[in-house]
C-alpha cells in the first residue's frame, strides 16, 4: 500500500476540525490516505491540518489490516512518515514501513521508484 496525505482547505464555519499546516501554509482538515497500487482507497483519517502524518500511521494501518484481512504486508511513504513511532507503528500490525526519499539536490519533478506506483 501507499501513505499519504492532502491538506484541504476548510471554511471559518470548521471551528475546531481545522487546524494550519505550515508546510503547505493552509488553515483546513488534513485527509491521510492508504491506497493499494492500483490507487483504490483501502482507509482514510480525517484531522486537523496541523496534524503529523507519522501520527497517522496507526490508525491506517489498523483500518488497512481490519478491511484485508490481514493481507498487506509493505507500506510505501514519503519522507513525512520517517521515524521510530512510525516505523513501531505500522510493525505492530506486521507491515513493513519503507520510506522513500527524494534524491539529494533534486529539482523539480522526479519520479520516484514505488512511490508513484
Amino acid at each position: 500500500m501507499i501513505l499519504d496525505s492532502r491538506t484541504v482547505q476548510s471554511t471559518p464555519e470548521s471551528g475546531a476540525r481545522a487546524g494550519y499546516d505550515g508546510a503547505k501554509r493552509r488553515k483546513g482538515s488534513k485527509v491521510h490516505v492508504a491506497v493499494d497500487t492500483l490507487g483504490h482507497l483501502l482507509a482514510a483519517v480525517v484531522t486537523p491540518a496541523n496534524e503529523a502524518d507519522r501520527g497517522q500511521v496507526d490508525a491506517l494501518c489498523e483500518r488497512v489490516q481490519q478491511v484485508t484481512g490481514q493481507k498487506v504486508q509493505v507500506a510505501y511513504a514519503d519522507q513525512g512518515y520517517t521515524g521510530e513511532d512510525a516505523a513501531y507503528a505500522a510493525a505492530v500490525h506486521d507491515i513493513d514501513l519503507q520510506v522513500i526519499a527524494k534524491p539529494e539536490g533534486q529539482t523539480g519533478f522526479v519520479l520516484l521508484p514505488r512511490r508513484w506506483v
